[in-house]
């Protein structure tokens, strides 16, 4: 895989917006994606953000940008299964890749919602100890984008006639779901469902690998390594990445200084979970390929979806958008879509 161009190229963004004035944030991630479709990107992504000045219901957003856009593919990286309901997260799902027309990529992870203890009385007031958030959340969403039965009646009753599956059903949908993971045990399980894989500038420490790269290049072997399709399954991995070709004075500034706050977390694993954070990766378009051909992991995947940094300003993001898609893409083999 390493010797491949890059054949999909993608961005992510969070949405932010003015709790005051929520309309402009959701507006600008909308223009963003137009303009992402514009210039030739293959994919743009929104990540989930509950209780928190960003995105909350990316469904809902790529619902409208399903009308403003016509062959850009529509991601969410990633929704946090601890909130959904698995058959009804289906349903949203299918409805926006019917509208769509099939470009829908949900990407999806499970585990406990963050700050649950705090939280648990208003999501769940009658079934917080007993909800179920492992693998099997994301199995019961696979099962039912796939089509299989949901519940034991079908049929006419009245006038009224009822499916056994979840309505609409999206063809292919199911076959575009992605996991995201960050341990060699999500990375192994994606591959055994038959998921794609989302990887990003998160990981968690291996047993005995340390440095970011060598832990996502083990865990992007271990995921094709328990997938049907090997080598040929999709990996897209989403590094930060502040291309400076076009960029002002007073923007380089900015982008070297978010960079250097960012750096110090790199160090060595955070937390209790052991977190290792990937080094964001700022300068020319010709800088940051060359950097890129260096990362063990960026050599075995064919497409990404670079982060936006989430602070910048709406004109931030056009220039390195701009400039991802004319200087960046193109010296990494990528070529844009007509």
């Amino acid at each position: 895989m390493g010797a491949e161009p890059l054949r999909r190229l993608g961005f992510l963004t969070i949405g932010l917006f003015d709790p005051d004035d929520p309309r402009p944030g959701h507006e600008s991630t909308l223009e963003v994606i137009e303009l992402g479709e514009r210039l030739g990107f293959d994919s743009a992504w929104v990540r989930h953000r509950h209780l928190q000045h960003g995105i909350s219901s990316p469904v809902a957003l790529l619902a409208a940008a399903t009308q403003r856009t016509s062959r850009i593919a529509l991601g969410t990286a990633v929704i946090p299964l601890g909130w959904e309901n698995p058959i009804r997260l289906a349903e949203d799902l299918a409805t926006v890749d019917v509208l769509s027309g099939g470009r829908l990529n949900p990407g999806v992870s499970v585990g406990p919602p963050m700050h649950y203890d705090r939280l648990k009385d208003a999501l769940y007031p009658d079934t917080a100890d007993v909800e179920d958030f492992s693998y099997r959340r994301a199995e019961r969403l696979l099962s039912a984008l796939r089509g299989e039965k949901v519940t034991g009646f079908s049929g006419t009753e009245g006038i009224e006639v009822f499916s056994d599956r979840v309505e609409p059903h999206a063809a292919g949908l199911a076959e575009r779901l992605w996991y995201g993971g960050g341990s060699l045990r999500s990375a192994q399980w994606a591959g055994e469902q038959g998921l794609n894989f989302l990887t990003s500038n998160v990981v968690r420490a291996g047993e005995t690998e340390q440095d970011f790269d060598s832990i996502q290049l083990a865990q992007v072997l271990r995921f094709r390594e328990h997938h049907p399709l090997g080598d040929r399954a999709r990996v897209s991995q989403g590094l930060v990445v502040i291309p400076t070709d076009s960029a002002t004075p007073a923007q380089r500034a900015k982008y070297e200084e978010y960079v250097a706050g960012r750096t110090p977390r790199t160090a060595e694993p955070q937390g209790p979970a052991r977190v290792v954070y990937a080094r964001d990766l700022v300068g020319t378009s010709a800088q940051i390929a060359e950097r890129l051909s260096e990362n063990a992991a960026f050599q075995q995947v064919t497409e990404v979806a670079f982060a936006l940094p989430f602070t910048f300003e709406h004109e931030d993001h056009v220039q390195i958008l701009t400039d991802v898609a004319t200087h960046l893409g193109p010296a990494l083999g990528w070529r844009p879509t007509a």
